[in-house]
């Protein structure tokens, strides 16, 4: 019965993110939506970690599932991408490398701050 009260928490947030996109009066991802409510429901202590724990550890661990239509419809849609494959592999290299860099440059500030040692 746990699970499923995780699944619904998560669902039940995701669905929430899809509504306030849908409310917005310009173009906003749902997802983002979506994250930006399960922070602020985190970070007020609204919703425990606890509460979701098992089941995003769960999502979490298999990602990479998630990220198979994603190649499938790039592999569906092949012929369209195929002259700029070049160029496509250097912007998805390039941003790798910068999100990298950002998230350890990020990861580094939090550690400090942690231990009082910012300026």
């Amino acid at each position: 019965m746990n699970i499923l009260r995780q699944i619904a928490i998560i669902f039940s947030i995701c669905l929430a993110g899809e509504a306030v996109s849908q409310l917005l009066p310009f173009p906003f991802p749902s997802a983002i939506s979506a994250m930006l409510i399960m922070l602020a429901a985190l970070a007020s202590g609204i919703l425990k970690v606890d509460h979701i724990k098992q089941k995003s550890d769960f999502l979490l661990s298999n990602m990479a599932f998630f990220f198979i239509p994603a190649g499938v419809g790039v592999m569906r849609y092949f012929d369209t991408v195929a002259p700029i494959w070049l160029p496509l592999l250097v912007i998805i290299i390039a941003t790798t490398v910068i999100v990298f860099l950002t998230t350890a440059l990020v990861v580094s500030l939090v550690l400090r701050l942690e231990r009082g040692e910012a300026e």
